[in-house]
């Protein structure tokens, strides 16, 4: 009985500076923006009232559902058009070998050595109207004007967010596919598969679970992004969380802010469990059959 007692008492000691940290740093702080988004922003400050005006507010307003409706479906562009692009390069890199493969993965770490808003500002030289695209074009003589559309807009911001976040896709679809038993995949040839065959019946299963991680992860940046759209999209391409942002920091309004994270949360939750009904749980987060 003592050294069941003691090793009960272990095991607590062992997980809770962990529930520790998810308490301080995940849990209350959620508690806290719940407890603002019902209070109330005057010009005298914040005041406690423990109303839902907050909530009324948007759900009234047209505006934020509408940027609300496009920053989900930025964020499910940009994560299909990652995965479009990852897959390829990670089969690539898989079959890579030797130093060769290690080249290859530090060429892609290197632009993230740099600042986030760094890579994401890079575009507007390439993308404005005296940028690198534009330059090109008209010494080809293929257009005799700037194009004004490639900046600030929606596509701009799919161009950031696709090229900033490529990484997260990337690894875990690498990593997935480099798990992968070459003999299964030799095995599927020799009974007569062919290449488009064995890849829809043996490599695309076996590397789901990569798949729904990098998606996954994808999806939940991009949902959140502010630094790419306020650089990159203009008031075309505003998405929540540069709204959030101005509640924040210009205009002072916290409580609507706040409830306007705590929408977009709900929002991300409401998504994952249509999928995940879809789909199952387990499948879209541990990559398993429900």
């Amino acid at each position: 009985m003592t050294g069941a007692r003691g090793s009960s008492i272990r095991g607590i000691l062992l997980v809770l500076p962990s529930m520790l940290w998810l308490l301080v740093f995940a849990i209350i702080p959620i508690v806290l923006l719940i407890c603002m988004s019902t209070w109330t922003s005057t010009m005298f400050g914040i005041e406690r009232t423990w109303d839902f005006k907050n909530y009324m507010a948007i759900a009234s307003d047209s505006v934020y559902a509408t940027i609300l409706i496009r920053t989900a479906r930025i964020a499910i562009v940009a994560t299909l058009l990652s995965l479009l692009f990852s897959y390829p390069l990670a089969m690539f890199l898989v079959s890579l070998k030797g130093r060769t493969r290690s080249v290859f993965l530090l060429l892609m770490f290197l632009p993230f050595w740099s600042s986030y808003v760094v890579r994401s500002f890079t575009w507007l030289p390439v993308l404005g109207r005296a940028g690198l695209i534009n330059q090109i074009l008209m010494w080809l003589g293929i257009i005799h004007e700037p194009i004004e559309w490639l900046l600030f807009n929606e596509g701009a911001v799919y161009v950031g967010l696709v090229y900033v976040y490529t990484l997260f896709m990337v690894l875990p679809i690498f990593l997935a596919l480099d798990r992968i038993d070459p003999q299964i995949i030799e095995a599927a040839r020799d009974l007569g598969s062919k290449p488009y065959q064995v890849f829809l019946r043996v490599t695309w299963p076996l590397s789901l679970p990569g798949v729904w991680s990098g998606c996954i992860m994808v999806f939940l940046i991009s949902i959140g992004a502010f630094v790419t759209p306020q650089l990159l999209g203009g008031t075309r391409g505003t998405m929540i969380g540069n709204v959030i942002a101005t509640q924040f920091l210009n205009t002072n309004n916290w409580p609507l802010g706040s409830a306007l994270s705590i929408t977009l949360i709900f929002l991300v939750a409401g998504l994952f469990a249509i999928v995940g009904r879809r789909l199952g749980l387990k499948q879209l987060f541990l990559g398993e059959r429900a």
